[in-house]
């Protein structure tokens, strides 16, 4: 039983930095951000570009605390709607998951086996750091 335990503390003790790390560190999603800004860009409402980029996504300025579908001009995906029409918001830790695996997300939020999004791109790291990146370039967490 004495290995038992000490096995688990050993087990928690190792997990503990993945669990900081999930945080996310902004400035490494700063630079991360580049495969992003091919469809998405982050201007601000004045009209000032944080980051240039493509506009076949929505702008990503304050994406954070904001609802899910909610880029006036942009048109979203009956998925995406149906996750704003049940009271979806984006933070930083669902971020981090939608665009780990967009369908898959929507797919599990909703309930729906065959919602799909239009985000196809998917990141298999630093997701986490996107998301930090996101929230530190939203209004309601600066």
């Amino acid at each position: 039983m004495r290995f038992a335990i000490i096995g688990a503390l050993m087990g928690a003790t190792l997990a503990m930095p993945a669990l900081a790390q999930d945080a996310g560190d902004a400035t490494v999603g700063e630079k991360e951000f580049r495969k992003c800004k091919a469809c998405h860009m982050i201007q601000s409402p004045e009209g000032e570009d944080i980051v240039k980029g493509g506009a076949t996504g929505p702008n990503l300025y304050g994406v954070v605390g904001r609802p899910a579908a909610a880029q006036e001009g942009y048109k979203y995906s009956e998925a995406l709607i149906a996750l704003k029409d049940a009271g979806e918001v984006w933070t930083v830790e669902d971020l981090a998951a939608y665009i780990t695996d967009p369908n898959k997300f929507v797919q599990e939020k909703t309930g729906d086996s065959s919602a799909r999004t239009k985000m196809t791109f998917k990141l298999n790291k630093n997701q986490a750091d996107i998301a930090a990146y996101l929230a530190s370039a939203s209004p309601a967490t600066q």
